[in-house]
């Protein structure tokens, strides 16, 4: 199927709905989305400010939105008197009357009757391209996107910058729209389907685009790969020879974006040096050069969190701070003292049973595919216990099987995705727990499995064992996102250990 062939390939208005700030004030607006993770909320909070007519309208019921209402209502400084809200349906009318619908990005365009009832359509992300002056970090990809983002953005404010994080990390950009100007640089984590909102509207113009590994994802929502492809593609697609763009050097993904985008090329890879880019050595430390250097520079080298797959999301940061012209040592300090991002790969307990053994619990609750999880169980030098599974996104589960024998035990949620792993670890014949359904039935098995390992099944002088949970899949069904998937682990982990 061909781009144009595409049916989420759907070319928005380059002309915005709102010029100027000024132009808010007064306007019928219909945020369509409010959801639990402050998106819907800051929207609501960003157009209170400047006066519109507020209509609120999802899915979900009153009852199950009841935080964030909560957290509007008692906001002074919301002008209550100008919203209504319409939970739990969509009523036709609310798009039809209103003079532009903000889109909630999770919701998909194609076929939606609701949507083309609108007569603009809006994203907080493209309100917020349209106004700001700052210098655009954006960052997408399939895995590393949050832990990337989040290292750029550490590495820039202890750097010298004032500088802004948001966009798919769960942060909207309209939050910090007033604080930016053109010596801030902002650091958007971009979804394919934030991307994809953005098409034919001519604003996302990144001075740095940059595409971490890609891997088969979200075919549920795309179909094939040729969609969610193209839609990664949007990142880069009206930079100029201005811009900068970063791709992988190890697959053929990167070289096709390569080929296609008009901004300066850097390459990043595990193992092959280059000109212009970054690079692991045998060793796993980390080298640049870029244009503005005479010769090779190290800025990577002992890292506060595990994993390989980490040190790539790290040493792309610090590609991207000496494109900022930050100094190479400077880079390599700040580097290794980053602490990593919650629900990947966090470390946030350790416990120790009768016999003296050590538990260190990781949260990796945002690995939302087979690959994800892998590289979880690669992250350690120590066989870690393995808790994963969830619900499919129309994904192959067959890199999982193949490396589950890397993990000490494996613990597994029940889940649509569960479902196609477990024919693929029995016939690798992989030792397995019986999925459960929640976990509290998970975590009593766990702790019963825990309390019978001894030193003796310890691989290191410091009888220490990771717990890892990775799930590789989603969580539709048992939580609400991956959040509080991730979330709702911590604190059982905290109460039963």
């Amino acid at each position: 199927m061909s781009e144009t062939e595409n049916p989420f390939a759907h070319n928005y208005s380059e002309i915005p709905a709102f010029e100027t700030l000024d132009d808010i004030k007064g306007k019928k607006v219909t945020v369509m989305g409010l959801g639990l993770n402050g998106g819907g909320e800051a929207v609501v909070r960003f157009l209170s400010k400047y006066g519109a007519e507020i209509t609120i309208t999802d899915m979900k019921t009153e009852e199950q939105l009841a935080p964030t209402i909560k957290s509007l209502s008692e906001d002074k400084n919301i002008d209550l008197s100008k919203i209504r809200f319409v939970l739990g349906r969509h009523d036709i009318s609310d798009f039809e009357n209103a003079d532009v619908v903000i889109k909630n990005p999770g919701v998909k365009y194609a076929g939606n009757k609701y949507l083309a009832a609108a007569k603009a359509i809006e994203t907080d992300l493209s309100i917020f391209l349209h106004f700001t002056k700052a210098p655009i970090i954006a960052v997408t990809g399939s895995k590393g996107k949050s832990s990337t983002v989040s290292a750029i953005h550490y590495g820039l404010s202890h750097l010298g910058f004032t500088s802004f994080l948001g966009g798919n990390i769960t942060v909207s950009p309209l939050t910090f729209l007033e604080q930016t100007n053109e010596k801030t640089p902002v650091v958007l984590e971009l979804s394919s389907w934030q991307l994809s909102d953005l098409r034919g509207r001519k604003l996302l113009k990144p001075k740095v685009a940059l595409i971490t590994k890609i891997v088969p994802d979200h075919q549920n929502w795309y179909g094939n790969m040729e969609n969610y492809i193209a839609d990664k593609k949007l990142i880069y697609a009206d930079q100029d020879k201005n811009d900068f763009s970063i791709f992988t050097r190890d697959d053929e993904w990167g070289n096709i974006f390569a080929s296609e985008s008009k901004g300066f090329v850097l390459r990043y890879s595990e193992h092959i040096p280059s000109q212009n880019g970054c690079w692991l050595t045998k060793t796993n430390e980390g080298w640049l050069q870029t244009p503005i250097d005479a010769r090779p520079k190290h800025v990577l080298d002992k890292l506060s969190i595990p994993g390989k797959h980490m040190r790539t999301n790290l040493l792309n940061a610090a590609l991207v701070l000496r494109l900022f012209e930050r100094n190479a040592n400077a880079i390599k300090e700040v580097l290794s003292k980053f602490p990593g991002v919650p629900h990947r790969l966090e470390f946030f307990h350790e416990w120790k049973n009768k016999n003296g053994v050590s538990f260190k619990f990781f949260n990796d609750s945002a690995a939302t595919v087979p690959e994800a999880a892998v590289a979880a169980m690669e992250a350690f030098d120590i066989s870690p216990v393995m808790i994963c599974g969830g619900t499919d996104k129309v994904l192959d589960f067959t890199i999982f099987a193949e490396k589950a024998n890397l993990a000490r035990r494996l613990f597994l949620l029940s889940g649509t995705g569960t479902d196609k792993l477990l024919p693929l670890l029995d016939k690798k014949e992989i030792e397995h727990e019986t999925p459960c359904s929640n976990l509290e039935e998970l975590f009593s098995n766990l702790k019963a499995y825990l309390e019978n390992l001894t030193t003796d099944d310890c691989e290191n002088d410091e009888n220490e064992i990771p717990v890892v949970f990775s799930p590789g899949a989603t969580s539709f069904g048992m939580f609400n996102n991956e959040f509080d998937r991730g979330n709702k682990y911590k604190e059982g982990v905290k109460s039963v250990f």
